[in-house]
């Protein structure tokens, strides 16, 4: 018997369920906030235009703060730089809820590269822009859920994968969680430590049409 034990009184199996009881401190959970939409914050989060101006700002929807964004014929995003150890919080967490797709793009196409919402993980190139690359989780109009294709824009050094695809979840919040080490070395074929920006879209350029989205908090995990 320990010491610890002795002068405690403690018996075999009282000790064994104490030990139990403490591991999990020794094991917390790690978690990196992106956006905490729900608490009215947009620090550090920046603008990105490329066509027109995509709308974004945070609204009450169902008692709860959320990002609202609402493209006509625009797209511009929302970005925010920071580091991401991937072998310390590898899953990206979100909800995000669309009130429409697109009808049925290309999205393979430059005139068909549109989403109605669309966040995506960025590895910067730094100074060698070109090596700079990016994995988009997309709300698909028409792709086939866990269909994954490159950017008609940027080649295969920006991939697209849809999560969700037409209107059958419109209307309502989805959560997800993905793994973005372990999709990043399936779909590119190498891996990654370390992310150094994420970024959401909704946009609507290329085919034209409208799209209304909302994004709620965005966060990675180690579990």
């Amino acid at each position: 018997m320990s010491p610890l034990r002795h002068r405690l009184g403690i018996t075999g199996q009282m000790w064994m369920l104490l030990l139990g009881s403490l591991a999990p401190l020794g094991a917390m959970a790690e978690r990196l906030d992106v956006g905490t939409f729900s608490a009215g914050d947009l620090v550090g989060w920046q603008r990105k235009a490329f066509k027109g101006v995509t709308e974004y700002g945070l609204v009450r929807l169902n008692g709860k703060s959320v990002l609202r964004a609402h493209s006509e014929a625009a797209a511009s995003g929302l970005y925010r730089e920071l580091t991401v150890d991937l072998n310390r919080t590898p899953y990206l967490n979100w909800s995000w809820r669309v009130d429409r797709t697109l009808g049925n793009p290309d999205e393979r196409s430059r005139s068909g590269d549109d989403y109605p919402a669309r966040l995506y993980v960025i590895v910067s190139g730094g100074l060698a822009f070109w090596r700079t690359r990016a994995l988009n989780y997309v709300w698909s109009s028409s792709a086939m859920v866990g269909t994954h294709w490159p950017n008609a824009f940027a080649g295969n050094g920006v991939l697209m994968l849809a999560l969700r695809s037409g209107d059958r979840e419109a209307g309502r919040w989805v959560t997800e969680k993905r793994n973005v080490r372990d999709d990043w070395r399936r779909l590119f074929g190498d891996g990654v430590e370390q992310l150094d920006a994420v970024a959401l879209m909704t946009d609507t350029d290329n085919a034209g049409g409208s799209a209304l989205a909302y994004y709620g908090d965005i966060f990675f995990s180690s579990d």
